[in-house]
């Protein structure tokens, strides 16, 4: 399945604000606050709602890059997503 998805990352003093420009960079959906959580881990300050759903992240330093996991929860989901973003 293809899919195409736009994130904006801005850094706010101690966090990281995660945004999602699904409906183009001036309509950007704010999802959280992403906040140390320890050495190489940053974690959502609190939980994205939409709907009934919930959406928690959690991102964790790696060699050459970050990797993002997703957790989304509601009566009609439980799925849980792996994202990988390397620099080369």
């Amino acid at each position: 399945m293809a899919f195409r998805n736009v994130y904006r990352w801005v850094t706010q003093g101690d966090r990281i604000a995660l945004w999602h420009e699904r409906f183009g960079a001036k309509d950007a959906v704010w999802l959280f606050d992403l906040v140390a959580a320890g050495p190489g881990e940053l974690v959502a300050a609190e939980r994205h709602v939409c709907g009934d759903d919930r959406y928690d992240a959690r991102l964790r330093l790696v060699e050459h890059g970050f990797d993002l996991s997703w957790s989304i929860t509601g009566p009609r989901k439980d799925e849980r997503l792996a994202s990988q973003y390397r620099f080369y």
